[in-house]
């Protein structure tokens, strides 16, 4: 056995860890992630083994070592206007709807992960404004949302390299939104960068700080949860819309027992759910103990 590898026990206590720090659930056999993940910190801490990094972080005491953990176990890949029609419908659908509004436009990018999907909204946004010069005059706030400290700051610069601008990203779209820095690396536009307000939380705490929205991305974030975790989160969501607001969820995800809170609408391509039109009803029930 290599100090990289990690050993069954050790393996049973930071999934368990894990699941109750971040809500993630690894499951079974899953090793292999955790070893790919935390490897990196063996030499930024100087531990000898992947074991003795996981007891430590578990036993607790080291703030930076958790952070940095967590920062590890829960930062995901992803990309440029990923799916296409969550944004197709932004412009299409959502916006022309909210055009009226006396308020400012509110949109949750939760789970945000490298800034590419807030970032995403605020140029469709922009695209959509082009399109209709003198609209959404009442302003757009966008705000997103991770756990991972060390993500949101990345997030904050704008900065990508190569790799992460060939994911999802037109060439027209590219010279439109982004200049040059240094390394082959490019830098977003100010003007889409003040579109968006970066907050660290964590999905499993209070939302109570957010304010209510009419916009919520939450995509391929929820598939790592267990149901109950996940049935929790999509409540307090619910809780946030505006009435008739609107929930984005990834293509392999779905509200499942949480389905009273939202309406599916079918688009063409795509889905969304909206807030149900009688979840104060519904909100009652439970507190009054109708559903067992």
């Amino acid at each position: 056995m290599s100090n990289r590898d990690v050993s069954p026990d050790s393996y049973i206590r930071f999934r368990d860890f894990l699941e109750r720090q971040c809500g993630i659930v690894l499951g079974d056999n899953k090793q292999y992630l955790v070893r790919s993940r935390l490897a990196s910190l063996l030499y930024q801490y100087n531990y000898d083994s992947i074991d003795t990094l996981i007891n430590t972080v578990v036993r607790g005491g080291n703030r930076n070592l958790l952070q940095d953990v967590i920062d590890a176990m829960t930062t995901n890949e992803t990309l440029w206007f990923r799916d296409n029609y969550p944004f197709t419908l932004l412009i299409n659908d959502l916006l022309p709807k909210l055009a009226d509004k006396r308020q400012k436009i509110r949109i949750w990018s939760a789970a945000c992960s490298s800034g590419q999907e807030p970032y995403s909204i605020a140029m469709s946004i922009l695209e959509y404004q082009r399109q209709k010069p003198g609209s959404l005059r009442q302003g757009v706030e966008i705000m997103a949302t991770d756990l991972s400290s060390e993500m949101l700051s990345k997030c904050q610069e704008g900065i990508y390299d190569e790799l992460s601008l060939a994911r999802g990203l037109s060439p027209q779209r590219r010279q439109q939104f982004f200049k040059p820095v240094d390394n082959g690396r490019m830098q977003i536009s100010p003007e889409v960068r003040r579109m968006v307000t970066f907050k660290s939380l964590n999905l499993l705490g209070s939302y109570a700080t957010l304010g209510r929205f009419d916009i919520v991305f939450c995509r391929n974030v929820l598939i790592y949860f267990s149901p109950e975790v996940k049935q929790k989160i999509l409540q307090q969501i619910a809780g946030l819309l505006q009435p008739e607001g609107v929930l984005f969820l990834g293509a392999s995800e779905s509200i499942s027992t949480s389905a009273s809170y939202y309406s599916m609408v079918k688009c063409h391509p795509g889905l969304y759910y909206q807030k149900s039109k009688f979840l104060k009803l519904i909100i009652n029930f439970h507190f009054w103990g109708y559903f067992a």
